[in-house]
């Protein structure tokens, strides 16, 4: 495995990350782009759940969801979440922790309309993360009502869905060593635009 070095990291944290994500996807990582999100309860009560990375850049990482949904609902409350992303053909992982935001209406559309017609009529079916009490007939049922309502491809955003944008203030990247010494290199943001890199100890 290669080393991690405080003196090979791109001095800006999304310059690394973009690295490194270029990397696992030359090396073949199947699904490159998932990543656990992890919210809390305001009682601190935390849940995760594996979703997809829908971009990144320097305002911080992007997924998209129903607002309505479990983590939709803590994240009103609790605006915080904590991302990590696994490339195990590589033997790294990123730890991302930040405040969340919710994307302007008009990015949450522009992905939207890059989704399957299904998948966008899936998002009006579905009440994510609320009890089915009718087994599976019930959803297929609530997806045939959207095939109805949308039967062109003009499948248009639901109010209730969009994007999420997690503002990082701190990055860990992860480098998988032998003997258990691996590297652990954190990004901590100082201000707007600075940032400390800390070796933390495996």
């Amino acid at each position: 495995m290669p080393t991690l070095d405080e003196r090979d990291l791109d001095p800006d944290p999304f310059g690394q990350f973009t690295a490194w994500y270029a990397e696992a996807v030359a090396a073949g990582q199947i699904e490159p782009a998932a990543m656990t999100v992890a919210t809390a309860t305001p009682e601190g009560r935390p849940s995760a759940r594996v979703v997809l990375l829908r971009g990144f850049d320097e305002r911080g990482f992007v997924f998209h969801t129903n607002y309505e949904s479990a983590k939709g609902r803590e994240l009103a409350v609790n605006p915080w979440a904590a991302l990590v992303v696994h490339w195990d053909l590589l033997g790294r992982q990123v730890r991302i922790g930040g405040r969340v935001e919710r994307l302007s209406r008009e990015g949450s559309e522009a992905y939207f309309a890059s989704r399957p017609a299904g998948s966008r009529r899936a998002a009006w079916a579905s009440a994510q993360s609320d009890v089915v009490f009718g087994g599976r007939a019930e959803l297929e049922q609530a997806f045939a009502k959207a095939e109805a309502r949308f039967p062109d491809d003009l499948v248009p955003l639901p109010p209730f869905w969009g994007g999420y944008r997690v503002v990082p203030d701190e990055i860990e990247f992860w480098q998988s060593q032998p003997n258990r010494l691996h590297d652990r290199l954190r990004y901590r943001r100082i201000d707007e635009v600075s940032w400390v890199v800390e070796r933390l100890a495996p």
